[in-house]
């Protein structure tokens, strides 16, 4: 493990992170956990400098997908898009969520013997793809969760594809198999599975595959349940392409980080 001034770089459990720790590292702070986009921020480096949540009393760690970064394929960045253009469902989306799966809950021991962490629920933070993996974190009751922040998060597979059609000009070829993988990812059908309050932030320039699912599982968990802020001109992605290193926080990132402090505050009962 590697440190400095302000962020923690290490593995634990076999999962590559970034931590920021609270103004005192010395006191226990509850933990919020994100994973990043498969896209622009592309790693928990790049996710930690475009959502730092630095006004938050937690410790925010930021953790990295599999395939992806230090984990990334045979062929690296090429390789993991030469996957997900063969079959993005079950080659990416299916072994990424499962593996995420297996792995969270010795990934959050390990962080929790290592760091100054609080007992207690946790906060989950997800953006696209990565938010789609922590909706699917909210249906497990090994982790109990405070709240959850999602960012243009792939709420229904199904339409994330189609739009992947229109976008490159391809054809997905749908298996049954891949029909149930997209079924089982529906979190608007599983609305009553999420066991914790959920924010939901879309851009308003996100393609309608992220915003109406949004939309539909904001009315599916109703005002009590959740939040729907929408980023006035925020597109997908919210940081600086490719994204797989750490950057300037964009505008759109700034705003849809104030919004997450916000919610987490309110969620954890903590600002600095």
């Amino acid at each position: 493990m590697t440190m400095s001034v302000e962020a923690i770089e290490g593995v634990a459990a076999g999962v590559p992170f970034v931590a920021l720790p609270p103004s005192d590292g010395k006191r226990p702070a509850p933990l919020v956990l994100t994973w990043h986009l498969l896209g622009a921020p592309f790693s928990e480096a790049a996710m930690a400098a475009a959502l730092p949540m630095r006004e938050l009393h937690a410790w925010r760690v930021h953790l990295g997908l599999p395939l992806t970064g230090k984990r990334f394929p045979e062929g690296g960045f090429e390789g993991f898009f030469r996957l997900a253009s063969e079959d993005n469902v079950l080659n990416v989306v299916e072994p990424l969520t499962k593996q995420v799966e297996a792995e969270f809950p010795a990934a959050v021991a390990e962080l929790r013997s290592r760091l100054s962490i609080e007992d207690g629920p946790v906060g989950l933070v997800g953006g696209s793809q990565g938010g789609g993996v922590a909706l699917q974190m909210l249906t497990h009751a090994e982790i109990p969760v405070a709240a959850a922040a999602l960012v243009n998060p792939v709420t229904q597979l199904a339409p994330v594809i189609a739009a992947n059609e229109r976008v490159y000009d391809v054809t997905y070829h749908w298996s049954d198999r891949s029909r149930a993988v997209a079924d089982e990812y529906d979190y608007v059908r599983r609305a009553e599975e999420l066991t914790a309050p959920v924010l939901l932030v879309i851009g308003e320039e996100d393609d309608v595959s992220i915003t109406e699912p949004a939309e539909a599982l904001h009315k599916a968990l109703g005002e009590r349940r959740s939040e729907l802020v929408t980023i006035p001109g925020m597109a997908h992605e919210f940081a600086e392409a490719p994204g797989l290193e750490p950057a300037p926080q964009t505008e759109h990132a700034k705003l849809v980080d104030a919004e997450l402090t916000r919610w987490f505050a309110r969620h954890l009962g903590r600002i600095r």
